[in-house]
């Protein structure tokens, strides 16, 4: 089994960055790049085996709304591999992926999680293009294309991949239940879209709710299988809060389970910090 890192803007935050702001980890790309090297360190330490890249959120667009060039935002862009490649190679060993954030991540209104989008595959396709290639050339093990809502953004994102037949990458999906991704679609076609694909490492489920897990594994068939579920807390829009509490031993054991039942990756997404990783560790491995 691979371990995969944690919630990357939740340990950021841990250590006293404030990302109050829709350009969430990647405004850290701008104010304080080492921070991000150090959460990329304690992941490693705590046992992650990849390192996923502070680009979730870092797309031109957003940068260019910010009033920075696209020539500075593609440079931001890099510098989000080159960290995580500094923190892999002063821990000795590990993977790169270089994070993919979905069309909604852009939006900053949670259409991440409904799938709920004002472009069609043709528009996401174009709005993908500039980041995908940028990320496809900057040193990274693989493409982390993750939290994608919708079918539609699904079929843009394996053109992409189809554009560049060198490149290997994973697909994430969140999903509204055990079923189904976010915008509806039925997981089992979802994940069919990449079930013959060569350039497809894995295929799971990413920032969904940890009950879910269980039946989505059993979705995915023709690829390994991926899961970094959220850490079982719950988001208050109108509050802009996270409500609930989640203990990592419990994350651990459950994720002791998930290897059980299939899944070849394992982590943790938002809400889950180095603790959660460790104690994946120690309950599939034993320390």
């Amino acid at each position: 089994m691979v371990i995969l890192d944690g919630g990357l803007a939740t340990h950021l935050e841990s250590l006293g960055a404030d990302l109050g702001d829709e350009l969430w980890s990647a405004k850290l790309l701008v104010e304080d790049p080492s921070l991000i090297r150090r959460a990329h360190l304690d992941y490693y330490a705590a046992g992650a085996q990849v390192a996923t890249t502070a680009s979730y959120q870092a797309s031109i667009p957003a940068f260019v709304r910010r009033g920075l060039s696209a020539g500075r935002a593609e440079e931001l862009i890099l510098l989000s591999i080159r960290l995580a490649v500094e923190a892999r190679d002063a821990h000795g060993e590990g993977a790169v992926a270089a994070s993919v954030g979905p069309y909604g991540a852009h939006l900053a209104n949670g259409a991440e999680y409904t799938g709920d989008y004002d472009l069609d595959e043709d528009g996401l396709v174009a709005w993908h293009r500039d980041r995908w290639h940028i990320l496809v050339g900057g040193g990274a093990d693989f493409l982390a294309c993750e939290t994608v809502p919708s079918y539609a953004e699904a079929r843009a994102l394996r053109r992409l991949l189809d554009e560049t037949p060198g490149v290997r990458a994973w697909i994430s999906f969140s999903c509204r239940d055990g079923e189904r991704i976010s915008d509806g679609t039925p997981m089992r076609r979802a994940a069919g879209l990449f079930a013959g694909h060569p350039q497809v490492l894995a295929v799971g489920v990413n920032c969904t709710a940890p009950r879910h897990i269980p039946s989505l594994i059993g979705q995915i068939e023709g690829k390994p299988v991926m899961v970094y579920p959220n850490s079982g807390e719950t988001w208050d829009a109108a509050a802009r809060r996270w409500r609930g509490l989640a203990d990592p031993a419990e994350f651990g054991a459950a994720a002791a389970g998930w290897h059980a039942a299939g899944s070849d990756f394992v982590g943790g997404c938002c809400r889950t910090t180095p603790e959660h990783i460790r104690q994946i560790r120690e309950h599939v491995y034993g320390g």
